[in-house]
């Protein structure tokens, strides 16, 4: 079988082949690697590859399965948890199975959304700039302690459930919101309120839950009116989740004191590529770079050793008992 692999990188290969190696997948498969994005025009590529292989920015929306399919794909396989980019209505309709990765390295952005946290309070970003230009003063820097502040968890899946038990270590009283309550994320004290108790009651903000329509800019104008003066907002699970204008107005009036971003809506566009030499056409995204209470940084939460091994051994798994005809335990259904 040959497998198409869109949105890879230098680490992405060789992490892939490795694992390919390890777990006897090649020579039998062929794996081909394309660093482009996957859409109407990069489709083509994957002509004659009974399977494709894609990440968190790729779009596998209708048009894009419809070619993907008449060019002889089978199967697909997501080298990540969340399934926002491909319409699964459309690919069982066309009998293509969608196959993912449900969890690789729960830890890793769990302690990055807390690294996020602490480096937007203690102001560590500006710290850094400032002494590399031996500026040591301390004004603009100032902090407040985490211990005994209340942190509010949307979503408390394995990342989320692993965020609350690192905030309680730090002292905080932990809320929480999930459809699903989380027998770890009690087990550690956390206390389940509705939405409108976590923007009320919240001096800090985490969203960890995936992007439904149910969840598409949970955060916005209304639910940011709720929220305490200066809160903090930390989002290192889907961009779609805040509705970026709302959030810009919240900054610009000072009702939001910091926001620590890994993910943005529209990220497609700009992440994992050098935008170094190119004007951002994006309005809000441009406007965030300009607030010093902001950090943005590129959909890297996920990455550490442990992750993309994972990601790649599981991505192994996943087309082995495709080929075998076995239960596909990782299928979204």
């Amino acid at each position: 079988m040959k497998i198409a692999f869109f949105s890879t990188h230098s680490y992405d290969i060789e992490s892939i082949e490795r694992a390919a190696k390890e777990d006897r997948v090649t020579p039998e498969h062929k794996l081909k690697f394309f660093s482009s994005r996957l859409d109407t025009n990069a489709a083509k590529l994957a002509e004659g590859c009974e399977g494709v292989c894609i990440f968190v920015n790729d779009i596998a929306d209708e048009t894009v399965l419809r070619m993907l399919a008449s060019g002889g794909t089978k199967v697909m396989f997501l080298r990540c948890a969340g399934f926002d980019m491909i319409d699964l209505k459309v690919a069982k309709e066309l009998d293509m199975p969608v196959i993912r990765v449900p969890a690789y390295s729960p830890h890793s952005v769990a302690e990055y959304a807390a690294a996020l946290m602490m480096t937007l309070n203690r102001k560590i970003h500006r710290s850094y700039n400032r002494t590399r230009e031996l500026n040591f003063r301390l004004e603009g820097l100032l902090g407040f302690d985490i211990n005994k502040r209340t942190i509010g968890v949307v979503g408390t899946g394995k990342i989320g459930a692993l965020f609350a038990r690192i905030a309680t270590g730090f002292g905080c009283k932990v809320l929480a919101y999930d459809v699903k309550q989380s027998t770890e994320a009690l087990s550690c004290g956390v206390e389940y309120v509705s939405l409108d108790e976590i923007w009320s009651r919240s001096d800090i903000i985490s969203l960890h839950c995936p992007l439904l329509p149910s969840t598409k800019h949970v955060i916005n104008a209304a639910s940011i009116s709720k929220m305490k003066d200066g809160v903090m907002i930390i989002n290192t699970s889907r961009g779609g989740l805040i509705n970026t204008k709302a959030l810009v107005n919240g900054l610009k009036s000072c009702k939001i004191g910091s926001v620590g971003l890994d993910v943005f809506e529209g990220e497609g566009e700009y992440f994992y590529s050098d935008q170094s030499c190119r004007i951002i056409a994006d309005e809000n995204l441009a406007r965030l770079f300009t607030f010093p209470n902001v950090i943005i940084t590129g959909h890297q939460a996920f990455f550490t050793q442990e992750a993309l091994a994972n990601i790649s051994h599981t991505t192994m798994d996943n087309i082995k008992a495709y080929d075998a005809k076995k239960e596909l335990v990782n299928e979204i259904k």
